[in-house]
């Protein structure tokens, strides 16, 4: 019996201009990229060790190996490591997922090798792994929230994510799975997003385990009979309808799921005792002027509505999600290598942006700190225009942003040229987080706000538009609805401005 040895845990802590890179595969393949790294500095990755599961190899191409691939999130937090890089080409999808939520639960980014067959091809070229620097497109440093307390909210504990399938609600998974939850329940509509998660994060999908569950929101009796047979302790409710044109088209539906479908799960949280509900909202609902944007106030001023008792209720708000299932950079991905022309609504829209891992944070802090109906939000810094953003990426991807041709569409109805993040009756006040923000309401509820959502809800039950246009403009501080039909606006701007 071979007896392997504890990890290492002092790589050596020379702080170069790269990024601390830990190579996770000391074979062949993670040889040869490690000498290919410290070959080509200008990619900003600097190799730091190996981890390997083989016991025999502790030092490859002069670099220590410096544990087990399961030591990962203990290594890099004790060397400081900055990305993941996963060399070993044969890796299986479930331990490849497994790696990736280690790396994320410590605030470490992954990037991966590509085929093996291609790494062959191409004598492991470093290109291969290189990746967009998201700190040139959010216009800051990308921000690590994830602190260890957070996984004391959910070790132990048994967790539902509503939403699960979607691009947030994954990524809450994928991370609170990193946390060891007595059980992790994960909720949506949609069977086929909920078959690609349990691909993801099981390694098979069977859709066979109680663990998925598809159903939905707005259907109060079943969530009633959800929360009363699996007694969850911690709520991530991340389901809704988040696509501003069809809500401006389809208001009822927004109110359908934004608010009564909030409504319902929050009920039904506090009746089964769960210890904390945490709503994902936008940054549009701060001075909303789109139905996305005030019914996801709305949801927010209903969580405020319940605060005060056992259940520990919180909202956050985010900015857009860089990196994200239909967000701007995948679209823009396709676009850009299609060559085809980007469609901007306006020349200085600017929007706050985030990554993935940083709203993942924000919501699991968010869950450490919440009490009373709080709205918390993350400092992003300032907002960038998409023009700059969309010229830095094709810049970074294929080195000329002056081959991309612009063509602006003008905004289309309930856009804002600018977002915000508080509300102008709102208060910034800080939290015990450096990075994480508290948004104090200055309005209180209406008098008569139980009364008014009911016949918001009947409205929307008969799709009475123009009523629940008018009863949200009612319900909602500061929301005007859009005027007329909505139609798309087309704005004389030259195509290559």
């Amino acid at each position: 019996m071979i007896e392997v040895e504890p990890p290492e845990v002092a790589a050596p802590r020379i702080r170069a201009a790269g990024l601390r890179s830990l190579l996770i595969g000391a074979g062949e393949a993670g040889r040869a990229m490690a000498q290919a790294l410290r070959r080509v500095p200008e990619y900003g990755l600097t190799p730091i060790g190996f981890l390997d599961d083989n016991p025999v190899r502790r030092q490859v191409a002069g670099l220590p190996v410096l544990g087990s691939i399961s030591d990962m999130a203990e290594v890099a937090v004790a060397n400081d490591v900055d990305v993941a890089l996963v060399t070993i080409p044969s890796l299986a999808p479930h331990r490849i997922t497994a790696i990736a939520a280690r790396a994320h639960s410590v605030g470490v980014m992954v990037r991966f090798l590509p085929s093996f067959v291609a790494a062959l091809e191409r004598d492991v070229r470093i290109s291969d792994l290189r990746s967009v620097r998201i700190d040139t497109l959010l216009g800051r440093d990308e921000v690590h929230v994830i602190r260890s307390t957070s996984r004391s909210v959910i070790a132990g504990r048994r967790v539902l994510v509503t939403g699960a399938g979607g691009s947030i609600g994954s990524e809450l998974c994928r991370q609170i799975d990193a946390f060891s939850p007595a059980a992790l329940y994960m909720l949506d509509h949609d069977e086929s997003n909920l078959h690609r998660l349990q691909l993801e994060l099981r390694g098979h999908g069977l859709l066979d385990s109680d663990d998925i569950i598809i159903a939905d929101i707005r259907d109060r009796g079943r969530m009633q009979q959800l929360f009363s047979d699996l007694r969850p302790e911690v709520v991530f409710h991340a389901a809704a309808h988040k696509h501003l044109p069809l809500l401006e088209r389809h208001p009822c539906e927004g109110v359908k799921s934004n608010v009564a479908g909030t409504a319902n799960l929050i009920e039904c949280a506090i009746a089964t005792g769960v210890e904390r509900v945490i709503l994902i909202s936008t940054d549009k609902a701060a001075d909303p002027s789109s139905v996305l944007g005030a019914t996801k106030r709305l949801a927010e001023m209903i969580l405020r509505s319940y605060a005060g008792g056992d259940t520990r209720i919180a909202s956050v708000r985010f900015g857009n999600v860089l990196g994200s299932r239909g967000s701007l950079l995948s679209v823009l991905d396709s676009q850009i290598g299609r060559g085809e022309v980007i469609t901007i609504t306006h020349p200085d829209v600017s929007r706050f942006f985030m990554t993935v891992e940083e709203a993942v944070g924000l919501v699991l802090e968010a869950a450490v700190m919440a009490c009373a109906g709080e709205v918390f939000v993350l400092d992003m810094g300032e907002p960038v225009r998409i023009v700059d953003l969309v010229r830095n990426y094709a810049d970074q991807l294929h080195g000329n942003s002056r081959d991309v041709v612009i063509r602006f569409t003008g905004l289309r109805p309930g856009e804002k040229l600018d977002e915000t993040l508080v509300s102008e009756n709102e208060e910034r006040t800080p939290t015990a987080h450096p990075k994480i923000w508290h948004s104090r309401a200055g309005i209180g509820l209406p008098p008569d706000f139980d009364c008014l959502l009911e016949q918001l809800y009947a409205a929307s039950a008969v799709n009475n538009a123009p009523e629940v246009r008018r009863l949200l403009a009612v319900l909602v501080p500061g929301y005007v609805p859009t005027p007329g039909d909505p139609a798309v606006v087309v704005a004389p701007y030259p195509d290559d401005w």
